[in-house]
């Protein structure tokens, strides 16, 4: 059960790209040459929400992971917000602002989460390559885009 407590926050997460598509308007953008093809996201952020709902599981098995789990929760609510803002506002800075933000709160829930359990800490380790990609991504956009 707590495992699709997990899996719901990611589903709800991942519901804003369903509602907030990328349209015409990131179409039209000026793309870095390490834009992953368009097929690629969804099945990157599939395999990312899955992982992270089985984390956040890990983690309450673990005892003083409270810290760990906060900060699951925040990049889940920076996660969900960053897509209406940048796909559905048009709001580029907003969105770098944003995804600096998880970026960093996901970078040391990977750290904390480590020292109490590498499994868990590596099962996260791909959302923050991703969002490295991705940071880049909307960085270069917002250079290219005045």
């Amino acid at each position: 059960m707590t495992f699709l407590i997990f899996l719901l926050a990611c589903a709800a997460a991942a519901s804003t790209g369903i509602i907030f598509k990328p349209g015409a308007w990131y179409e039209s953008l000026v793309k870095p040459r390490f834009t992953p093809p368009n097929w690629a996201f969804p099945v990157a952020w599939t395999i990312i929400y899955l992982l992270l709902a089985w984390a956040g599981y890990r983690l309450t098995l673990i005892p003083e992971s409270q810290t760990v789990l906060a900060l699951w929760s925040a990049q889940i609510a920076l996660n969900t917000l960053w897509t209406p803002v940048f796909f559905g506002a048009h709001r580029i800075v907003a969105g770098m602002v944003i995804i600096s933000l998880l970026w960093i709160v996901a970078a040391t829930m990977v750290v904390l989460a480590m020292r109490l359990d590498v499994i868990t800490g590596l099962i996260l380790f791909p959302y923050v390559v991703w969002l490295c990609i991705a940071a880049a991504l909307n960085f270069s956009i917002l250079r290219n885009n005045r």
